[in-house]
């Protein structure tokens, strides 16, 4: 098991400056988490990304029915677009009515909603369905699976390759735990109207109610998700997040003994996580932070902010100790561009740097004319002699 080396670096931080400085309160001792039954796992902040806890998260496993988080992303990525409908009609093939595994017990040659196909995949986690609403988006589940590794690609998934739109044993067929946990933060914020899906706790479809396979539903009413899998090749599977106190986590087990022992890995995973950690954003993106100085341009200053939030996920008790301060490029020449670096916030624990983001201009500030440039060089000259 591995802790993040930049939350090591904070821990082992914080002892330092208490050492030194006696009145401070000691620091939050974070004991090691203690190794589980599974063969890889990982927590990660929803917010921040940051990974808190792992253990073998980049080793390619089967994925079982985790695959259909993937399934299930593209589709509603699809409706999002407008390339399908919830309202569609797909007629059941063959193919997908045959099927075998976990089943909706859709049948074949009628005609079944996208949206209730949705539910099918997530809640039940039919392999029918999964089929039958891969061959409705690509036109076959050979053509969807390269949509599949289309969009992990884009994900940054490096250890994920899919064969397939349920899970079912295929070689090559493969994902790893920190990659599940990166698509499932991908589902969480990209498409929070379906997101409640995960959530539900059965679904009834021809007659026949199944429930959510994901325990921790009835025993954790902070947890709204995700999805389980199993086969014997890749064991028993879970993926799975809650929110306390405004604080998301994912956690991801990959090969568990049982349907119990993954529920009760993953319940500890999420209890260490908030037992010991907290999220806090410093800057958010795309908010105006500061003016900087521009020079030979149409406007005197740019507004400059961050592309994406400063999001850390920190010890307990060491938000307090944390600063943040911008320091701003002093030589910024115009034509200036929307998204330039122009300067770096530092997040520091006493005086050392735990984290560094760069700051951007937020506008484009066009060269000035002939004149006011000659001017800003002549400027400049002593503006940096003097400086």
């Amino acid at each position: 098991m591995k802790v993040n080396t930049f939350l090591k670096k904070l821990c082992l931080s914080a002892v330092l400056v208490c050492s030194i400085n006696s009145v401070s309160a000691a620091p939050t001792v974070i004991p090691a988490m203690p190794e589980l039954a599974a063969k890889s796992y990982v927590l990660l902040d929803a917010a921040s990304g940051n990974v808190l806890v792992e253990h073998n998260a980049d080793e390619r496993l089967p994925p079982a029915s985790l695959t259909k988080l993937m399934t299930a992303y593209i589709a509603t990525k699809e409706i999002q677009s407008g390339q399908i409908s919830e309202k569609d009609l797909v007629t059941i093939s063959e193919k997908a009515w045959r099927t075998g595994g976990s089943r909706m017990f859709i049948d074949v040659g009628k005609q079944v909603s996208v949206d209730d196909l949705l539910h099918g995949i997530i809640i039940q986690s039919g392999n029918d369905a999964s089929v039958a609403l891969a061959e409705h988006i690509a036109g076959s589940e050979e053509a969807f699976s390269g949509m599949m590794n289309t969009a992990a690609t884009r994900l940054q998934l490096d250890n994920s390759h899919f064969l397939n739109a349920t899970g079912l044993p295929a070689e090559d067929h493969y994902s790893s735990a920190h990659d599940m946990a990166k698509l499932a933060r991908a589902i969480i914020y990209e498409d929070p109207e379906h997101y409640s899906i995960y959530a539900q706790k059965e679904f009834l479809w021809n007659g026949i109610k199944q429930p959510n396979r994901n325990l921790l539903l009835w025993r954790d009413k902070t947890v709204d998700g995700l999805k389980t899998g199993h086969t014997d090749e890749a064991g028993y599977c879970l993926v799975a997040s809650a929110v306390r106190d405004d604080m998301r986590l994912i956690s991801v087990v990959f090969g568990a003994t049982s349907e119990a022992s993954r529920a009760a890995e993953t319940q500890k995973l999420l209890t260490y996580g908030f037992r010991f950690f907290e999220t806090k954003t410093f800057y958010q993106k795309d908010i105006e932070l500061a003016d900087s100085k521009v020079w030979k341009g149409e406007d005197s200053q740019v507004k400059v902010g961050l592309a994406k939030d400063l999001t850390l996920t920190l010890p307990r008790g060491q938000i307090q100790k944390m600063t943040a301060a911008m320091i701003l490029d002093e030589s910024v020449v115009a034509p200036v561009k929307k998204g330039d670096r122009l300067g770096v916030v530092e997040v520091r624990l006493a005086d050392e740097v735990m984290h560094t983001a760069d700051l951007v201009a937020l506008h484009d500030v066009e060269e000035g004319g002939f004149f006011s440039r000659l001017l800003d060089t002549v400027r400049m000259f002593f503006y940096s002699l003097f400086n």
